[in-house]
């Protein structure tokens, strides 16, 4: 499954947050876990937790068409890796 993302976004969460949509594809080669957002965005929106380079990291994304769409990705909170039971690989 193949990763798309907007290129804008991507610079924008780079910069503040020193995390690059590019990488999201590694967090599903380890350990991770998914979990469906129960919000209503118009669209069914998942929630991946895991690990990338030793950084717990989450990121939301949807189904656009045989692809995965980023939306955000961020640095996990201590209760979230406590919450999903990610443990570092």
């Amino acid at each position: 499954m193949e990763i798309e993302f907007d290129p804008e976004k991507r610079a924008k969460t780079l910069q503040e947050r020193g995390l690059d949509f590019a990488d999201a594809p590694r967090i599903f080669e380890g350990v991770f876990r998914n979990l469906l957002d129960s919000r209503n965005h118009g669209e069914e929106r998942w929630r991946t937790f895991g690990w990338i380079d030793g950084v717990a990291v989450a990121i939301v994304w949807t189904l656009r068409g045989e692809n995965r769409r980023i939306i955000s990705m961020r640095r996990m909170h201590r209760w979230e890796i406590d919450l999903v039971g990610v443990d570092r690989p």
